[in-house]
């Protein structure tokens, strides 16, 4: 399974201290991984498939996408629970 993030994603891993962002690592292998580990939920009124992954107080947006069959997990955006459903 290959991972992809965004520029969003990105940049708010780079912004994160050296502890939050091994835990944000090792939440997103735990998404690669079948079945899926973690608290996830589906968002709702998304129609294209997105989740949300539960780590402390940050949440993290993804979703699965078939290309040439191989699996691809997009990480869409990083950030805290208050800010990241705006």
């Amino acid at each position: 399974m290959e991972i992809r993030y965004s520029k969003a994603a990105v940049k708010a891993i780079n912004s994160m201290d050296k502890a939050t962002k091994a835990r944000i690592k090792a939440g997103i292998l735990g998404l690669a991984q079948k079945p899926p580990q973690g608290d996830i939920k589906p968002l709702q009124g998304s129609h294209d498939g997105r989740f949300r992954l539960r780590v402390g107080a940050y949440r993290i947006i993804y979703k699965y996408s078939l290309e040439n069959q191989f699996e691809i997990l997009h990480i869409i955006d990083i950030g805290s629970r208050g800010d990241i459903y705006k």
